[in-house]
């Protein structure tokens, strides 16, 4: 997937790019493989006539954001291309409990092939984006620091979950392994003191010349990491990474930053909790990526009430 930013495009335009490159596709061909294999719905066939046609509101059982909707078409072009699916609240929006989400309508043995996919989708991106947005409400008002995604996401979901991050109001980091530079602690390990700066920027510059790279960041542990990098010209490196600082620690970086590379993004990360984000946001970073939004989030409950 070619470099783009994510968090510029406005929510159909991010789910039709994330979807583009046929992950989502492939997603969906393997959900219905697990659920339907070779033999199809065999409940339905025992018990409903072929012909027999009915209509379906998902609903939501509790409040939350919602995320997860923009998968209808998709869903419905492999699980149930006889129905008619609309969505009735846009992705990204706040529901309460009882609100229909969408409305379907079509063969009876289709929406029930269709509806355990459509729900666990629905309500597990619904959760995501539910637990971003209370995130976000943490954050101070006037804060500079951003609240960001990382890649603790479920092996095959990842564009889905960080596009129910966005829906929450959060923001995507990197999207895989492919398309940034992060030099984390494990790349350091041979790197002696002293020897940082000279490291990052032939590491920088290698990736730069062989790579399309978002941005090109590095993670440190302690301030006489960071003053080893803040000397760096502009360019060599967008973000440092202050990996399990104290909230004293955090505020003590981003005042060297500001004295003497103002331009350096710094970014907390380890440990963000809901009750500690809004402390973490006072220290003067600028990002904080929270693992937490996608590895901890409890699916929404929905339904299907035919």
């Amino acid at each position: 997937m070619p470099v783009r930013d994510f968090n510029s495009m406005p929510l159909p335009a991010l789910y039709e790019t994330l979807a583009s490159d046929g992950l989502v596709r492939r997603l969906i061909d393997l959900a219905y493989d697990e659920d339907l294999g070779a033999w199809g719905d065999v409940t339905s066939r025992a018990c409903i006539d072929a012909g027999r046609a009915g209509s379906a509101k998902v609903v939501a059982r509790q409040g939350g954001v919602i995320a997860g909707l923009a998968l209808l078409p998709d869903l419905k072009s492999r699980f149930a291309p006889s129905c008619e699916c609309v969505g009735r609240i846009q992705d990204g929006l706040p529901a309460d409990a009882g609100t229909t989400l969408a409305e379907l309508r079509g063969p009876m043995r289709e929406l029930l092939a269709l509806e355990r996919t459509l729900l666990n989708l629905v309500g597990r991106l619904s959760g995501i984006a539910t637990l971003t947005a209370a995130y976000v409400r943490e954050l101070p008002p006037g804060s500079r620091a951003r609240l960001y995604d990382t890649r603790k996401t479920t092996p095959g979901l990842r564009v889905l979950e960080k596009y129910a991050v966005r829906c929450g109001g959060g923001r995507c980091h990197r999207m895989g392994l492919h398309d940034a530079l992060l030099i984390k602690d494990n790349h350091l390990a041979a790197v002696g003191p002293g020897e940082l700066a000279s490291f990052v920027r032939s590491a920088a510059e290698r990736a730069r010349r062989e790579n399309d790279l978002a941005f090109v960041e590095v993670e440190v542990d302690s301030l006489a990491q960071l003053d080893e990098l803040v000397v760096l010209p502009r360019g060599v490196v967008d973000i440092v990474l202050l990996d399990n600082m104290t909230t004293a620690l955090l505020r003590e970086a981003a005042h060297r930053r500001d004295a003497r590379a103002a331009w350096l993004e710094l970014e907390a990360s380890g440990g963000v909790r809901l009750e500690t984000v809004a402390e973490i946001a006072s220290t003067g970073v600028d990002r904080i990526s929270a693992g937490a939004l996608t590895h901890q989030a409890v699916s929404l409950d929905v339904a299907l009430d035919l």
